[in-house]
């Protein structure tokens, strides 16, 4: 697979400079880690999965996870595991088509060897496990138990822990709770994916939810938990680890307080003054603005409850041309002993040393997701990856 796959080869030409890179369930944990993009979630009661999976990776989904947590009751998790099972083995007996990155949320560890071992030969379709409101405490028999069945299957399997619980919130607590988290997942770091964030979750502690016109990082007390994990779990020195964005809680806004956050003009300039209208009407703006924030604050990629969120992030995950040409410039090997230089955009100063991470990261990014043409910006991308 790879990230806009769905679209047709030469509009992909004419969209980027360089293509993303296609890869599948045996790539690298570093390429896989980057490459998640806008994990879809859907409750694993769904009647129909297997077809919901199929028809999603048609769209563009190239990570989905199906649920057996919050998203249904508790009196539906033996049903939602038996329909799991069922609908991989459907998938399983299909002929072989291009399928997203699979991974179940689990609510308790001894789920983990019970479904891989009731998956048999369909077990080669997961990817791995969703582990819910993680700490060191919670998180070792999850991550043990996950260990077990890697052996017992012969199947490579990763980790997602989900940073949720109020011990991460509280600020007396915080900072233990992270440094016995990274314990944890440095521990068994070959198997952590990623670390996904549960902002729904931290809004619930104070009885708070966010509106469609504000974003994570306007409520203060759950920006400043992220602000914390990316600044101990998230580090750029080889010791961090993916952290993917909350989730976007809106669809479809019917009424708004604010102004609409999208410029007018990058979207006349594209002739697409449809797709803005479009964008605002189901609370899209919103969310552009906040997957913007979530890039600048150091997480890739983002938890998604609805099909429409998933072109977005993939959009605005693209490496600019400009991104591109000073990332290869400030990473050329005869600038390893550093200084400064101006980009070939001759709008703003490289320097060689403090931007090598920056320049590194984004060069990994570039390889999934792609190098927009020069004159191509997220508009295109976007309107370019609408299903006609």
């Amino acid at each position: 697979m790879r990230h806009f796959g769905h679209i047709a080869p030469e509009v992909r030409k004419r969209l980027f400079f360089q293509e993303p890179c296609e890869f599948g369930t045996d790539s690298p944990a570093r390429l896989l880690s980057a490459a998640l993009g806008a994990t879809l979630y859907s409750p694993a009661t769904r009647p129909r999965l297997a077809d919901d999976i199929v028809k999603q990776a048609d769209r563009g989904v190239v990570s989905m996870v199906l649920c057996l947590e919050d998203s249904i009751g508790d009196e539906d998790v033996p049903a939602g595991e038996e329909n799991l099972v069922r609908q991989f083995t459907d998938l399983a007996a299909r002929p072989a088509t291009p399928l997203p990155l699979l991974f179940v949320r689990v609510r308790a560890p001894q789920q983990i060897p019970d479904l891989v071992a009731r998956l048999g030969p369909a077990v080669r379709l997961l990817s791995g496990f969703v582990l819910p409101k993680f700490t060191e405490e919670r998180g070792i028999p999850f991550l043990e138990a996950l260990t077990a069945a890697e052996a017992a299957s012969g199947r490579r399997l990763f980790a997602m822990p989900v940073l949720e619980s109020p011990e991460l919130l509280y600020r007396e607590s915080r900072v233990g709770t992270l440094e016995g988290i990274f314990r944890a997942v440095d521990k068994y770091r070959d198997r952590v994916l990623a670390l996904r964030l549960g902002v729904t979750d931290f809004c619930s502690s104070y009885g708070l939810r966010r509106a469609p016109d504000m974003t994570a990082y306007d409520v203060q007390v759950v920006a400043s938990v992220i602000a914390d994990v990316v600044n101990m779990l998230g580090r750029a020195d080889g010791t961090g680890f993916t952290v993917t964005g909350p989730v976007w809680e809106y669809f479809r806004v019917q009424e708004r307080m604010f102004k609409p956050q999208l410029r007018r003009s990058p979207f006349l300039e594209g002739q697409a003054e449809e797709l803005r209208a479009a964008l605002i009407e189901h609370a899209m703006d919103g969310l552009l603005r906040e997957i913007a924030l979530d890039q600048a604050n150091g997480l890739l990629g983002k938890t998604c409850i609805h099909p429409s969120h998933v072109l977005p992030v993939h959009a605005l995950s693209v490496v600019s041309h400009e991104e591109f040409s000073d990332a290869q410039d400030i990473l050329r090997p005869e600038r390893c002993g550093g200084g400064v230089l101006r980009s070939a955009y001759t709008n703003k100063m490289n320097e060689v040393k403090p931007h090598r991470a920056w320049a590194e990261r984004t060069l990994l990014r570039a390889e999934v997701f792609g190098v927009a043409n020069e004159d191509i910006g997220f508009v295109e991308l976007l309107a370019a990856g609408i299903p006609t």
